[in-house]
């Protein structure tokens, strides 16, 4: 099993900045694909970034591309998604998660998720 723990989340205004992390309980989180999804209140889990067990490959979902950037260190067990420009539809409860296989944007392509930590954008 592995623990994932995120922190970071906050109230920021629009056009602000975020950085969130997510702190794995073992060091054999180096051996796992990590991801962010977030939920919205009303809204299903939306798949938002993700990086590779190694931290060479990314990919990101259209609405945050250019915005958002995942990386990770494995070195600390600890993943980030630094969020910049955001908007007020960016606000949720974001979520870390790691899976075996990189690249799927799905949430059960994921085997652990930590328990999210709220993200309020406000105008």
């Amino acid at each position: 099993q592995v623990q994932l723990v995120e922190s970071g989340g906050g109230l920021v205004q629009a056009g602000g900045s975020l950085r969130l992390a997510c702190t794995a309980s073992k060091r054999t989180f180096s051996n796992y694909n990590m991801a962010w999804f977030r939920q919205a209140p009303g809204k299903e889990r939306e798949f938002v970034a993700g990086v590779s067990w190694n931290g060479v490959n990314t990919h990101y979902s259209r609405s945050v591309n250019g915005r958002f950037t995942i990386s990770r260190d494995n070195a600390k067990n600890t993943g980030y998604l630094q969020m910049n420009s955001l908007k007020p539809e960016d606000t949720a409860v974001y979520y870390c998660a790691a899976g075996r296989r990189y690249g799927e944007t799905t949430g059960h392509s994921y085997d652990y998720w930590g328990q999210g930590t709220q993200v309020t954008v406000s105008s």
